[in-house]
């Protein structure tokens, strides 16, 4: 268990107004949570400390080599006024398959989950309670050596901060453009497309400009070595219903496990749908809508939960997904996903962890 040291702040903000537009990821609560690791003596000096900047060497490996992941799940509070996290124990687990892949030490799931613990509770009256808010929950872990060799650093910091943020999309559940990118590739198999850190991200920025430029929200990846076949949206997983079935791409190293992603599969086969997790063509996806059977396209990841996709483009072809409306699949997995997490339905309680 962690002997976390509290220091609470002094100066606290003012908090949002309840009916603030909070966007996300725009403000921060007045702590966060800080450990320390060095070699030889492990993880240690757990502490809740004021929100603050970080003091750092330029030559800090981690503004260098990218040494560094992170993780990104919410607290919320339930129809019974209490807090919960949504199955942190899956961010646990993924953080230290990052962690693995950056040679970064592995911080015990029980720490990671702890740490969230207590930092969510410190500042749970920063807990936004309109429909389609939470509390964004982004713990992190940096390489801290002051040394310009490329090596994995011997110290790091994990660091959680927190962000009261509205719904990820400024307008709500409604089906959005998708830009299937056929110049840059993200991430191939062997590489680090599994992980969840900064490299992956920076990777995806040129295509996102593209896309925006175009009028569309998100970018769709293709594999990088064929070019062919669907891997991920930017900030999503993706799923498709074509002719009755739920496909999505299987993990193959170049694909995030997202949380959500594996929650939707459960719930889907469940419902007793027809799944598959396979590898899919983006040529596959042009003919199923040519011959009418592309019938729903959604997203799935953390900040957004689902999102519904209207169009996708890909070189001169335009798709135009349900007459640009929200899916019956899409809507009930929305509903049932965020029903669990406000423990509205009932439905898969172990999912929900309460913070005390």
């Amino acid at each position: 268990m962690l002997d976390i040291r509290i220091e609470k702040t002094t100066s606290p903000k003012e908090k949002p107004a309840k009916d603030a537009k909070l966007g996300f990821g725009k403000i921060s609560t007045d702590h966060m949570f800080v450990m320390n690791y060095t070699e030889g003596k492990g993880w240690h000096d757990a502490r809740i400390v004021p929100y603050q900047n970080l003091s750092l060497a330029p030559s800090a490996m981690v503004f260098h080599y990218g040494q560094e992941m992170f993780e990104g799940l919410k607290a919320y509070k339930g129809v019974d006024g209490k807090t919960y996290l949504f199955r942190p124990d899956m961010n646990a687990k993924r953080a230290n398959n990052s962690n693995q892949r950056l040679c970064i030490p592995q911080l015990p799931e029980e720490y990671f989950i702890e740490a969230v613990k207590a930092i969510v509770k410190i500042d749970e009256d920063w807990i936004p309670t309109a429909e389609g808010t939470s509390l964004y929950v982004r713990p992190f872990i940096i390489a801290t050596d002051e040394f310009l060799g490329v090596a994995p650093s011997k110290t790091y910091l994990f660091i959680i901060i927190l962000s009261p943020s509205g719904a990820y999309y400024a307008n709500g559940l409604e089906p959005v453009g998708i830009w299937i990118e056929d110049e840059y590739v993200r991430a191939v198999r062997g590489g680090m497309g599994f992980a969840k850190t900064g490299g992956n991200y920076a990777a995806s920025l040129i295509g996102q400009v593209k896309a925006h430029n175009d009028g569309y929200s998100q970018v769709l990846w293709l594999d990088g070595v064929e070019r062919k076949y669907i891997e991920e949206v930017g900030a999503m997983n993706i799923f498709f219903k074509i002719n009755g079935k739920v496909v999505t791409p299987m993990l193959n190293g170049s694909i995030l496990p997202g949380i959500t992603r594996a929650s939707v599969l459960q719930l889907c086969r469940e419902w007793g749908l027809d799944v598959e997790e396979r590898k899919i063509s983006v040529d596959e996806l042009i003919k199923a809508y040519e011959h009418g059977i592309l019938e729903e396209v959604f997203g799935t990841g953390t900040a957004a939960v689902i999102s519904p996709v209207g169009k996708l483009r890909y070189e001169d072809e335009v798709m135009v997904i349900g007459n640009n409306q929200i899916g019956p699949l899409s809507q009930k997995i929305y509903d049932t996903i965020t029903g669990i997490q406000l423990g509205k339905n009932g439905i898969h309680p172990e999912w929900r962890v309460e913070v005390k």
